[in-house]
């Protein structure tokens, strides 16, 4: 089915309607060394939003971003979904400006508030697990700022999965606001999230936000084997970035092979193809597209023109395919449907409706 970014969806449990590719805004600034310049970032947001794109994600210390974001929301912002994160450390001398603990949470939000030049944010992000601060905490401090009307919606990112499912049930226990976006790296190198994340968001009403899901560029097809000898790691690119830190794999370029070869068959990109693949899941994700330059922007919302076909969605889960490990590989092999279901004929229950 071709989509396209004004065909919008419900983020999860929630009302709200977002549309299928979110604009990531880390790349807006130069403050990591790879990012868009003011006047490059510009034309990106500018042409997402005229083509039908409301849903944005920043964070607090993604350098300028907010507040760059802010600059550009002006005159709009009310039509837009903005989406930022706290817990990472906004002080490196200071403790608290870290962390989820409830002076973290209303430090942060004050501080993004005060970047994006708004009073409200659309969904507030967990950024990433916090082992020390107790999830009812949390959760109370998410409460608060959503019924002082300086939130709307929460959402929780790079957490274990029954951590996440802990606090969703506490939340609906304690009548608290729930969580409604669960954000995840997931891509065609990375399908761990396929374990428990993915089929616990579906069971609990939270949609899944999915970051890196070019895997850094590695699934562009920019990388050769070349960058598996040596000299990897020099310089301060986005490209020495994943070669330092282990992106760059035989087995990732393999995936990558695969991706290319449908790519040519279809006349897209590699990149697209990568996104198309994701866009089709069945739990209905939401990409979040870190666009550098105008020109990948316009690339990867090409994405939503691709239709895969069932035969090249197969090649493509099955040279990414993981192990899923204990105790999902047991429950899903023949000895224990044997076991439970002999030679009855029981339909899933999506299939019974």
């Amino acid at each position: 089915m071709t989509l396209a970014l004004d065909t919008y969806r419900q983020l999860g449990r929630a009302g709200l309607r977002v549309s299928p590719l979110a604009l990531g805004a880390a790349t807006f600034g130069n403050d990591l060394g790879w990012g868009s310049d003011l006047d490059e970032s510009r034309r990106i947001f500018d042409h997402y939003v005229a083509s039908g794109g409301n849903f944005i994600d920043t964070a607090v210390t993604y350098g300028t971003s907010e507040r760059i974001v802010g600059e550009f929301a002006r005159g709009r912002r009310d039509s837009l979904v903005i989406a930022t994160k706290y817990t990472t450390l906004r002080d490196p001398r200071d403790p608290n400006s870290g962390g989820a603990s409830r002076k973290s949470l209303f430090g942060a939000l004050e501080t993004s508030l005060r970047e994006l030049g708004t009073d409200y944010i659309d969904v507030l992000y967990l950024h990433v697990w916090d082992e020390s601060t107790p999830v009812e905490e949390i959760l109370r401090a998410f409460d608060d700022v959503v019924r002082q009307g300086k939130v709307r919606y929460i959402g929780i990112s790079n957490t274990p999965a029954w951590q996440v499912a802990r606090m969703q049930t506490i939340a609906d226990l304690r009548g608290w606001s729930p969580l409604v976006a669960l954000q995840v790296e997931y891509s065609l190198v990375e399908r761990s999230a396929e374990r428990d994340l993915l089929p616990m968001a579906r069971q609990l009403g939270l949609a899944p936000v999915l970051w890196s899901p070019l895997a850094g560029g590695v699934l562009t097809g920019k990388y050769t084997r070349d960058g598996l000898v040596g000299g990897a790691g020099a310089g301060s690119s986005r490209k020495s970035l994943n070669e330092a830190l282990g992106s760059v794999t035989e087995h990732n370029l393999t995936i990558v092979d695969v991706v290319r070869d449908i790519a040519g068959e279809l006349g897209r990109t590699p990149a697209q193809v990568a996104l198309a693949w994701s866009l089709q899941s069945p739990s209905g994700p939401t990409p979040v597209l870190g666009a550098r330059t105008f020109a990948q922007l316009e690339e990867n919302l090409g994405a939503l023109d691709v239709t895969l076909s069932a035969e090249q969605v197969a090649r493509l889960d099955a040279v990414s395919a993981i192990d899923l490990g204990f105790p999902h590989a047991m429950l899903a092999s023949d000895h224990i449907r044997v076991q439970t279901r002999g030679e009855l004929t029981i339909l899933p229950r999506e299939s019974a409706r």
